[in-house]
């Protein structure tokens, strides 16, 4: 499974591929099954330069139920800013937030990970 990735122009906010627009959530990003579908939303996505830079797509992991970005990088990407949980995405809690939180995968990352440092 793929979702497509991007950073919105306007602010520098990570933005998901959804049925023709980008969406600012992970839980709301259209989910791939294909390479064919995946290759025309990353081509669409870099035919807009003035909207939206650095697309590609994702490799997603089942995480408690849910898909959740396979590496490390875009698990951070995905929640936010990561040193407050009071702060950006993570702070909205919910199933998708909570997925992304306790998922295992690539990178340099091993077990279980906690991305927000508790106190």
């Amino acid at each position: 499974m793929k979702a497509v990735v991007a950073n919105r122009l306007t602010d520098g906010e990570v933005v998901f591929w959804k049925s023709g627009q980008w969406v600012e959530r992970f839980g709301d990003a259209e989910l791939f099954d294909s390479e064919a579908p995946v290759e025309q939303a990353v081509a669409v996505g870099k035919s807009q330069p003035t909207v939206v830079v650095d697309v590609y797509p994702i490799d997603l992991v089942q995480s408690e139920g849910r898909w959740a970005p396979l590496s490390y990088r875009e698990r951070i990407r995905a929640l936010g800013p990561t040193n407050e949980p009071t702060h950006g995405k993570q702070a909205e809690g919910g199933d998708a937030v909570e997925a992304l939180r306790h998922a295992a995968g690539a990178a340099r990352s091993t077990g279980r990970v906690d991305l927000i440092r508790r106190k």
